[in-house]
């Protein structure tokens, strides 16, 4: 079956489509340990970057105080065509017909942990891009929706992506971290000969999102492409060092973050500190942020007797050399290697939109595919909801 994953993250850049065909009616999953190998192939993978003002207006709709139930109502809308327009492009450019397509949608809200409302304690998470008019546009079904089944069987919805990463690196003698560097950063941590109870994973903190953050306020660019900005500046370890005592970092997994725990608030607070630091010292440090908070997650909850070997990276993260180059000094005193996706045959930045077109072939032939031991769920599910065309 081709399947198509559609992927836009917390960064709120644009949408990744990724081809992929998954042989068989069924991925080695359940009960099985060993060497990984790849489950399906990707026939090719795309960008399409969200034009500025949709841009802008799904930044200013993320944990929004205040917003227009009419707006909120027409970007969902608005979003599915988008997500249609990429796919069928996707076809084009790469002649395949999917089958099926798997939508993460784009997170607005994503609350792992139970609050208080109207007198009831409730977790909650919103992915926004109505399936049902990517169906009818692109002419195949369509699975999206993935994280609320998760959550009502006791989880946080996220992360997701262990199930990718566990088919994609189990080794039954070399434990490896696949690192994933979004808009948040994520890791999966795989023992050697590892069944999928014993995989660990959890967000480490901010990925991409502060760093893009500042540098759009201070530069007035969406992001620090390769890293120039933060090379040239000086980090302010003291700022680092005081956020690493965020209750965030101290919490023991399964834990999940978003633009609620590093968004907007969190940006000023940070931009505080900083005080009168000169501009590309506060980038260089929200850099840094990222690397020091990889590294002190592995410390804490990761690397504790296991043999681990290599650190994976993935995600927009893994283009940035400056940000590379912070954690693998952090992580040579762990004596782990740091490599990319790309080595492992999957590019950086399709890992996340294949992953998502794994899950959403898994939900079309009804099977479970989180990962109690990732999410803290109480149990197996099947996610995502379906829209057929």
């Amino acid at each position: 079956m081709i399947v198509a994953g559609v992927m836009s993250g917390t960064s709120a850049d644009g949408i990744n489509v990724a081809l992929v065909r998954i042989p068989g009616k069924a991925l080695p999953t359940a009960g099985s340990r060993g060497r990984g190998r790849s489950p399906f192939e990707l026939l090719g993978h795309a960008e399409f970057p969200y034009p500025k003002d949709v841009r802008r207006t799904v930044l200013a709709a993320m944990n929004a105080t205040k917003t227009s139930v009419a707006g909120l109502a027409r970007l969902n809308f608005l979003l599915a065509e988008l997500y249609a327009d990429a796919v069928l492009e996707a076809q084009r450019r790469f002649r395949r017909k999917v089958e099926l397509v798997g939508c993460h949608g784009q997170t607005l809200y994503h609350q792992g942990e139970p609050e208080r409302f109207l007198g009831h304690r409730i977790s909650t998470t919103w992915q926004t891009g109505e399936g049902a008019v990517v169906a009818a546009r692109v002419g195949v079904p369509v699975v999206s929706d993935f994280r609320p089944a998760d959550m009502a069987a006791g989880g946080k919805g996220a992360p997701l992506v262990p199930f990718l990463d566990y088919l994609l690196y189990r080794d039954a003698r070399r434990g490896r971290v696949a690192q994933n560097i979004g808009g948040i950063a994520n890791l999966t941590a795989i023992p050697p000969g590892a069944f999928p109870d014993r995989v660990v994973a959890f967000d480490t903190g901010p990925g991409n999102m502060v760093i893009d953050a500042v540098t759009e306020r201070l530069f007035h660019r969406p992001f620090d492409r390769d890293g120039a900005i933060a090379a040239s500046g000086a980090v302010l370890e003291p700022v680092v060092a005081h956020f690493l005592r965020a209750p965030f970092f101290r919490r023991q997994p399964p834990k999940t973050a978003g633009r609620e725990e590093f968004g907007r608030a969190f940006v000023r607070q940070f931009l505080g500190r900083c005080g009168g630091a000169k501009q590309r010292d506060i980038v260089a440090t929200a850099t840094a942020l990222t690397a020091h908070s990889i590294a002190d997650a592995l410390r804490r909850f990761v690397l504790r007797g296991e043999a681990y070997r290599e650190l994976i990276v993935a995600g927009g993260g893994a283009r940035n050399p400056t940000l590379l180059a912070m954690l693998a000094n952090e992580l040579s005193s762990f004596g782990l290697e740091l490599c990319s996706s790309d080595e492992f045959g999957l590019p950086a930045e399709a890992k996340e939109a294949a992953a998502f077109a794994l899950l959403a072939f898994e939900t079309w032939n009804r099977r479970p595919s989180n990962m109690p031991s990732a999410t803290g769920a109480e149990r197996r599910a099947i996610l995502g909801k379906v829209s057929y065309a």
